[in-house]
């Protein structure tokens, strides 16, 4: 008896640790949109149609390729210098996508936010993942003229998504081993992975077992996810973006053997040990379209995704500091 009783209670204290987050989510009306958000959700919906609208990866490499140039177009049109990180795949040479705003008194700790470029075969990949390329592209474009503290990298990920993903030629995986190689203090990773589906009716929202007993049913949320390691870093940002952003938010901290926890490019990260949270609409637990051919720009809801990047770059701003 007394065996079960402690397993009880250690499970409980687990959940416990993995569900409890600072701060607490918005709840009620939205405020209609400022001008600058509506600006925000304007800019959004132009990068999502030209990323997305076709299916590109590397089995349509044409596509791809398309995206990328557009990518590198759009972040030099803001004055930013363009660098990537080329190496061979099986279909041919690839490429990540990035730029840097330097950081000043804290400029070796380096803040990355990222996002995979690529669809997987047989989607345009609308919200998966043309919503977080999308958004880090205009994180970039908000963070253009300013002077952090901490560096900021705005990178774009090739080869995500399956026959890639969790190996050597997924983009982020690169990335990732080639920072540990050069001793890059990543204090903090974004993947910003499906980001623009919201839906308020009940029973929207799908989990894990046994994650539906403590979340709600409605899937009108943004979504933090971290491992137990990245627990520190997924509370400090959480709170930020409840601080800074009027949008419904929850986060877990959870084991990577929980289904979807470690389901984007944050993992490449947590290899090497550098901590990393993934931002999300949660994708298959909610977006009916997922991986599908309906994956496609007009899913997106566009007004939802500017509140969410607007919540994102406060709360970017907070976590670089000042020069």
């Amino acid at each position: 008896m007394a065996f079960w009783i402690l397993l009880a209670a250690g499970i409980a204290c687990l959940l416990w640790y993995m569900i409890s987050v600072p701060g607490k989510s918005h709840s009620g009306a939205l405020k209609p949109l400022t001008p600058a958000q509506a600006e925000l959700r304007d800019n959004l919906r132009r990068h999502v149609a030209a990323i997305a609208t076709r299916e590109h990866n590397v089995f349509h490499f044409a596509e791809l390729e398309a995206a990328a140039r557009y990518i590198e177009r759009t972040l030099a049109s803001f004055g930013h210098s363009v660098e990537t990180q080329r190496f061979a795949a099986a279909a041919g040479e690839v490429r990540n996508v990035e730029v840097e705003v330097k950081g000043a008194a804290r400029a070796a700790e380096i803040i990355v936010v990222g996002a995979h470029y690529d669809s997987v075969f047989g989607a345009p990949g609308g919200n998966d993942n043309g919503s977080g390329v999308a958004a880090v592209v205009e994180l970039a474009r908000l963070f253009r003229d300013h002077r952090p503290g901490r560096t900021l990298r705005f990178v774009l990920f090739v080869n995500e998504e399956p026959p890639f993903y969790k190996t050597a030629e997924m983009g982020s995986r690169a990335y990732a081993a080639r920072a540990k190689e050069r001793r890059e203090n990543i204090v903090a990773m974004f993947s910003l992975e499906t980001l623009g589906y919201y839906s308020d009716r009940r029973g929207s929202q799908r989990y894990p077992f046994p994650l539906g007993f403590f979340y709600p049913d409605t899937g009108n949320f943004i979504a933090f996810v971290s491992n137990l390691r990245s627990r520190p870093l997924l509370h400090e940002v959480i709170a930020s973006f409840r601080r800074h952003a009027e949008f419904p938010s929850e986060g877990a901290a959870a084991p990577a053997i929980l289904p979807g926890v470690d389901w984007s490019d944050h993992w490449s990260f947590w290899q090497e040990g550098y901590p990393a949270v993934m931002v999300t609409d949660t994708a298959p637990f909610r977006y009916p379209d997922y991986h599908t051919a309906q994956d496609t720009p007009d899913k997106v809801d566009y007004d939802k995704l500017a509140r969410v990047t607007s919540g994102l770059s406060r709360m970017l701003a907070e976590l670089a500091g000042q020069r």
